[in-house]
């Protein structure tokens, strides 16, 4: 906050307390005083104080700068024995260059990477309270280069919020001579690797990163690019979701509990890539549309009992079952009992009509209809899109 004009009392305090509200990555405020308003702000103290207020109404800074030299000496003990000095003295090029090593040296160590996600964003929160004490300008360059490998390995991981949400305005312009952690960095230039075609996870992009001289990066990496194709298919394939999620994480659970060495898990995770990419063709083969190949899915055609059906039969079923739901939702039928109770008399009777086997119509009627829930609404919009 810019104080321009004269404030004093609760008016002060209101102005002062709002400004050093702290929200998720903001640890504090700053408030640029052109006016000299010190000894206004202590009588509004004063005032506060013998009212009974508690606490600190500003955090001290050496106890900040203490704070601040306490993470990054944990975040340099993580790169401990690893040599960051072309971060300093390096092109923009060349310190991009230097983040793919970085990011192996973390990911190789038990716990790494949520180690140094913790730390790092804890060293940014002090290191925001901390400018601009000359301790805090010293190892500006380090947090810069802490920030980068951070925010590289954090946009190539699950579930991290982006990177540059997480890191105080401040900072960005304190650290000048790194490459500021909110810059756009390109995940496969960070790994190593030229600009891919990944859409469907293509041979000439498995084959890169399996000759990728970082491992752990390249499991990361490959982890990230197919919980990402899962969770586009969970938009529309429910079963096709749920069965690549699950050797995904099967696969990443041996990887993180070392029953499995890096090159192992990337070869699993390779041919996991592969099958999603052979999954996609499986419609045309059968001659189903996207939401007939999902509903076809949903009749757990791999059960032994059902298989005895037969692809015509069962793609038969895909089809009319496909077109009564779709006649047969509308725009609240998830939150309405009776239109659920309609559907779901509807879909047993069609599995019934071809001989589905009664042991197992339950189980394939409640997936069905969890299918319907995902497609109902593209199949809404689509109506409501072409309707006059």
């Amino acid at each position: 906050m810019y104080v321009d004009k004269p404030m004093q009392g609760h008016g002060l305090m209101q102005a002062i307390a709002r400004v050093n509200r702290v929200f998720r990555d903001k640890p504090g405020g700053l408030v640029v005083d052109y006016l000299g308003l010190a000894e206004q702000l202590k009588r509004a103290l004063r005032t506060y104080t013998e009212s009974g207020g508690q606490g600190d109404t500003a955090i001290d800074q050496e106890e900040a700068v203490a704070l601040m030299l306490e993470k990054h000496e944990i975040c340099c003990g993580i790169f401990h024995g690893f040599d960051r000095s072309p971060w300093l003295t390096g092109t923009p090029a060349q310190r991009l260059s230097l983040l793919p090593a970085a990011q192996e040296h973390v990911l190789a160590q038990a716990d790494g990477k949520d180690r140094l996600l913790q730390a790092v964003t804890e060293l940014s929160k002090a290191f925001a309270l901390a400018i601009p004490h000359d301790e805090a300008i010293r190892i500006r360059d380090d947090v810069g280069f802490f920030q980068a490998v951070r925010t590289a390995i954090a946009k190539a991981s699950v579930g991290e919020r982006k990177a540059s949400g997480e890191i105080d305005h401040a900072i960005r312009q304190i650290v000048s001579k790194a490459v500021a952690s909110d810059e756009v960095i390109d995940i496969f230039a960070a790994a190593g690797l030229k600009n891919p075609d990944i859409s469907i996870l293509s041979e000439q992009f498995l084959a890169e990163v399996r000759g990728l001289q970082h491992k752990n990066l390249a499991v990361e990496l490959l982890r990230k690019l197919l919980n990402d194709e899962v969770k586009t298919r969970s938009k529309h394939n429910l079963v096709q979701a749920r069965s690549f999620s699950e050797l995904l994480e099967r696969s990443i659970r041996r990887y993180q509990s070392r029953a499995i060495e890096a090159a192992q898990v990337i070869e699993e995770l390779i041919e996991l890539a592969k099958e999603m990419r052979e999954a996609q063709k499986r419609g045309e083969n059968l001659k189903l549309t996207n939401d007939e190949l999902a509903f076809y899915d949903a009749l757990e055609v791999n059960d032994s009992a059902v298989k005895v059906l037969g692809d015509d039969a069962l793609k038969t079923i895909a089809r009319e079952l496909v077109d009564s739901v779709r006649k047969n939702v509308s725009i609240d039928w998830t939150v309405k009992e009776s239109v659920r109770a309609k559907l779901r008399v509807i879909v047993k009777r069609i599995l019934r009509k071809y001989g589905y086997p009664p042991d197992k119509q339950e189980a394939a009627t409640n997936t069905v209809l969890q299918q319907a829930e995902l497609l109902s609404d593209f199949w809404i919009e689509g109506a409501a899109r072409s309707a006059p």
